[in-house]
């Protein structure tokens, strides 16, 4: 009977593995069939960019059954903003925007497409209902800017904020050691204190500050504002509802969607009565991948490797940077012949700093037979920064943030949890009289937290030597400006951390011109290469790989726990941590 059972329960299970795989194998089918369908943009049509997901460097599609989140690519939005600048099918973009989720260096390279698209004479429609700060930043290039009469438009400056946790750890029983180079190097300061310490304060209060100047420069430019004007209104927070907007001359109407969508009749010549011809940005996008599908013959390529999010080793996930699959990307663009040039594209905090080191050695070896450009994003800092400072050339955003050039390292003990607050004791062998180090489940002696700090002030030092070499600075001066320090992208480029204050555009054109390469002589190579939905879900079910199962993890507990996230992510991120830590301090988050 048992066995009878047993053939019954295997029966089923096959049947239903065999149901899902034949979903899935329908659903890639479909997707195949319908991407090789003819798409087309109808005449007089408008492009409606919503930007109601994140934006990521390159687009991430949820898997089927959505444990994986959808983004908004940063290269497939501008891709096309510029193909409806020339698009004849396109007369004008419309920016329907709520809450715009990214970064700010990503926010400016959509912005300068929306100003690139203005050159042909098309015209740029916003309308807000709520309009956040990052939000009004891209409408602000827009010819008419329309506001909700019952809306909200926040104009009041920049800010971010950090939770922490010493107070936590002492009510549980955790007892952090923490080593560390650098007065700035405050990634740690959650751990063992309650607020900003002075020299984390001022860093935050002179980046913070750059990025909003910046921030407020570019409006002024676009609204045609006087910049002391904009920063009285920003700091006095004149801003408190929809008329004062318009009062302020922020937007340009108070109306609802039906009167923008009337102002764009009378732009494309449509009666009243007619329906407007709107193109989602990823209907657009599918269309023009689809027109230029076999047209990319060339020989010549330039590599162009996006390097986002945590630094870690092994081969890392699709949310991270992993250190084998990233070296191993880089060294094919070397030894490929055909690879004229590279453009690293990179928006990470940083991580660990022997993966770092690895990818750091494949970007030297690389300069040394062909031209490598650093492009930063969003963030480029700590082990981002280890990454680029090899690098020919290194372009920044003025609101790149950068720098943070230092190194840590955490151990919690958790004896006094264990012991006081579960019960549990712990007892061990050993042959020699370290051999149980590193442990979290004892108190470290003075000569083991010595030794660590050691440990750390070594890795300093060659972080350090290595990013002087790579400047043509001296290291004296170098570890002036490190000290674990974030700097903006503008405060990076005053101070020769980076090269060129620029765009990705920018990096590619540099990496083009120092490969002696002209327009359409060469292709752009993409890596490293993006898995379909169909791709993520089978691998969901078949990796056992950590750093997906980690990746898939984070997804859940951000769904179940909503605004507590980001304190229960930025624990599990160190206390995860293997190794010294090349990292940004805490989790930025700019809003």
């Amino acid at each position: 009977m048992g066995q009878f059972f047993k053939f019954v329960l295997a029966t089923v299970l096959g049947l239903v593995v065999f149901s899902v795989l034949s979903f899935v194998l329908l659903i890639g089918l479909g997707a195949a069939l319908g991407s090789s369908s003819e798409k087309s943009v109808a005449d007089n049509s408008v492009l409606e960019l919503k930007l109601d997901k994140p934006i990521s460097e390159r687009r991430q599609s949820a898997d089927l059954f959505g444990s994986s989140s959808a983004t908004i690519g940063l290269l497939g939005l501008r891709q096309a903003i510029g193909e409806a600048k020339s698009d004849d099918n396109i007369k004008g973009i419309l920016l329907n925007l709520g809450l715009v989720q990214g970064g700010m260096a990503s926010l400016e390279e959509v912005r300068d497409a929306l100003l690139d698209f203005k050159k042909s004479g098309k015209f740029i429609v916003a309308y807000h209902e709520i309009a956040s700060e990052k939000s009004y930043y891209l409408s602000s290039v827009a010819d008419q800017i329309y506001l909700h009469p019952q809306g909200t438009l926040e104009f009041n400056g920049l800010s971010t904020e950090v939770m922490f946790y010493k107070r936590l750890f002492e009510k549980s029983g955790i007892e952090p050691y923490i080593f560390r180079v650098g007065s700035f190097k405050s990634a740690v300061e959650p751990f063992f204190r309650e607020s900003f310490s002075d020299s984390a304060r001022y860093q935050t209060v002179s980046y913070l500050n750059s990025l909003n100047d910046h921030m407020l420069s570019q409006v002024a430019a676009s609204r045609q504002i006087p910049l002391p004007r904009l920063h009285v209104i920003s700091d006095s927070m004149l801003v408190h509802n929809a008329p004062d907007a318009l009062r302020l001359k922020l937007v340009t109407k108070l109306g609802y969607y039906d009167e923008a969508q009337d102002f764009m009749r009378g732009k494309l010549g449509v009666k009243a009565d007619k329906k407007i011809s709107l193109v989602s940005l990823s209907a657009y996008e599918s269309a023009e991948k689809d027109a230029k599908e076999g047209n990319e013959t060339r020989g010549n390529r330039i590599a162009v490797i996006y390097a986002e999010g945590d630094i870690v080793n092994g081969r890392g996930s699709d949310e991270s940077i992993g250190s084998d699959k990233f070296a191993e990307a880089i060294r094919k663009a070397r030894l490929d012949d055909k690879v004229k040039a590279v453009v690293l594209r990179i928006n990470s905090p940083g991580g660990s700093s022997l993966a770092s080191d690895i990818i750091y050695r494949e970007v030297l070896l690389t300069k040394k037979v062909k031209p490598i450009i650093a492009s930063m994003g969003d963030v480029a800092a700590s082990g981002g920064y280890y990454i680029a400072m090899a690098c020919d050339t290194i372009v920044a955003h003025p609101n790149s943030i950068t720098g943070s050039i230092g190194v840590f390292g955490i151990l919690p003990n958790i004896q006094p949890l264990l012991a006081d607050k579960l019960g549990i004791t712990v007892d061990r062998v050993t042959t020699g009289k370290f051999s149980d180090l590193p442990t979290v489940t004892r108190a470290l002696t003075d000569y083991e937290k010595q030794q660590l700090q050691l440990e750390v002030n070594d890795i300093y030092a060659d972080f350090t030597s290595k990013a002087a070499l790579g400047r043509h600075m001296d290291v004296g001066r170098l570890r002036r400006l490190a000290s674990g320090r974030v700097w903006s992208g503008t405060e990076a480029k005053a101070r020769g951390l980076v090269d060129v204050l620029g765009s990705f555009d920018d990096a590619l054109k540099l990496a083009a011109e120092r490969a002696k390469l002209q327009n359409g002589d060469y292709r752009i190579e993409r890596v490293p290469s993006q898995k379909t939905s169909v791709e993520k879900l089978l691998r969901r079910f078949s990796s056992d790989d950590e750093d997906d199962n980690e990746a898939a993890e984070a997804r859940v507990l951000q769904a179940q726990l909503g605004p507590l996230y980001p304190a229960v992510r930025q624990y599990q991120q160190l206390s995860r941590m293997r190794g010294v830590q090349a990292r940004l301090p805490y989790e930025l988050e700019i809003k």
